[in-house]
């Protein structure tokens, strides 16, 4: 251990002392500030691993971690993020980084107590797994980054860091996938310590990004993005939902831009307001994103823009059929799949009353069906049968407007024969992503 790591240790030992003695958090405002400022955090990991090994108690290093996310609020106040209204994008993922950061401090001490400990007490190793269980969470927290943010930095012709930042996310997420792979395994001493040595490298690459959001990316975005970008985002991510409860309730004052909206480039003010971490970086190969998605002919819908030709060629090149009716039960769209066979259709379809697309003696059940779905009464309605020697699933689903009005019903025909009759097989072909 360094000299500089060994004095950071001495200073939050005395912190501690302080805590275990009695002393509120509020009470010792002033010296933890100044204390823990002086440390990373990536270094409080290599501490608390170091304060573990000595024999402090676990409760009182936990008490630890709900300080140092205080200092991570008081130091962000004072620093770029200054001024994020409450329940703002940006002020919520601030505030879920701050459950991540304490979760992969309690991670990392748990993990240190695991290894200084030959016995492996049961308990300490069964909050280890609890916590990395609880940290699985976080994967939410960076795909809102991941989709909502780095578009419009790509758009802008900052490309390099989101890369990176992905790439260093995806590689927290597949190790915490193996921990707890290893955690459900382990049943002896060494697959125990190497479950605790997989959960230490989480807690330090969580605590890093953390440190890199918050410090870089997260004030970079503040300097860049317009309110009305911030608007679409806010608006977005309440589909992707949050780790945290809102304290307030954000309204912008103008209308949601999309990433494909906005003007590339980077104005000088905007330039001047950025961390110089992400500046050099950033600034070192901007290619603006000119490509324009929305082109001569498209039909503009909620999620995107199509030409008819595109549209259509999508649906065939499904590995499903549909066929869609109005609310009037006649029969308005189908679609031919190039990859499966499924009921016989034909244009002559169109127009034609969903029940008399159906043989006579089905008709009381598709007409009760649809009724039924009609009145909200199931979101959608499962059949199986047999084409020749394929198993088909047939979906019936009722079709709503974005304010629940009914618009029609959908019928979907899928061949689920491979998977029916070779599981195995299937199962064998998983890619965990």
């Amino acid at each position: 251990m360094s000299n500089d790591v060994r004095s950071k240790v001495e200073l939050v030992k005395s912190l501690l002392r302080a805590i275990h003695e009695g002393a509120k958090p509020e009470e010792l405002s002033s010296k933890f500030r100044e204390v823990l400022s002086k440390v990373s955090p990536v270094e409080i990991v290599l501490i608390e691993q170091q304060l573990v090994r000595e024999g402090v108690p676990i409760g009182d290093i936990l008490k630890l971690c709900d300080l140092h996310v205080q200092l991570f609020r008081e130091y962000l106040a004072s620093r770029e993020l200054s001024g994020v209204p409450k329940g703002h994008p940006l002020d919520l993922l601030l505030k879920e980084n701050e459950v991540i950061v304490k979760l992969g401090e309690v991670l990392g001490l748990y993990a240190s107590a695991v290894l200084k400990s030959p016995e492996h007490p049961h308990e300490i190793f069964e909050q280890l797994k609890k916590v990395l269980q609880e940290l699985r969470s976080i994967r939410l927290h960076y795909r809102k980054v991941q989709m909502l943010i780095f578009p419009y930095l790509e758009r802008r012709g900052i490309v390099a860091i989101p890369r990176v930042l992905w790439g260093r996310e995806d590689q927290v997420i597949v190790k915490l996938r193996e921990a707890l792979q290893l955690a459900e395994k382990a049943s002896d001493g060494e697959s125990i310590s190497k479950v605790a040595e997989k959960a230490l490298e989480v807690s330090k690459e969580v605590s890093e990004l953390v440190f890199r959001e918050n410090k870089i990316l997260f004030p970079a975005v503040w300097a860049l993005l317009s309110e009305g970008e911030w608007a679409a985002i806010a608006e977005i991510a309440k589909e992707f939902g949050y780790l945290v409860q809102a304290d307030g309730e954000w309204t912008p004052s103008a209308r949601p831009i999309m990433p494909y909206e906005v003007e590339p480039g980077i104005s000088e003010e905007q330039i001047a307001r950025l961390p110089p971490e992400f500046k050099q970086q950033a600034l070192a190969k901007l290619e603006p994103d000119n490509y324009s998605v929305r082109k001569e002919g498209d039909v503009e819908l909620s999620k995107g823009f199509l030409k008819p030709e595109e549209f259509e060629a999508i649906l065939d090149s499904l590995p499903l059929e549909i066929t869609y009716a109005d609310e009037n039960d006649r029969v308005r769209f189908y679609s031919k799949s190039k990859l499966m066979k499924g009921f016989a259709r034909s244009k002559t379809i169109i127009g034609r009353r969903l029940l008399f697309c159906h043989p006579p003696r089905l008709e009381p059940m598709i007409r009760n069906v649809v009724e039924r779905l009609k009145r909200g009464e199931a979101e959608y309605k499962e059949y199986w049968t047999r084409l020749g020697d394929r198993i088909i699933r047939v979906l019936v689903v009722p079709v709503r407007s974005s304010d629940g009005r009914y618009l029609g019903t959908l019928e979907v025909v899928e061949d689920l024969t491979e998977i029916i009759k070779n599981p195995e097989e299937v199962l064998k072909n998983i890619l965990v992503l």
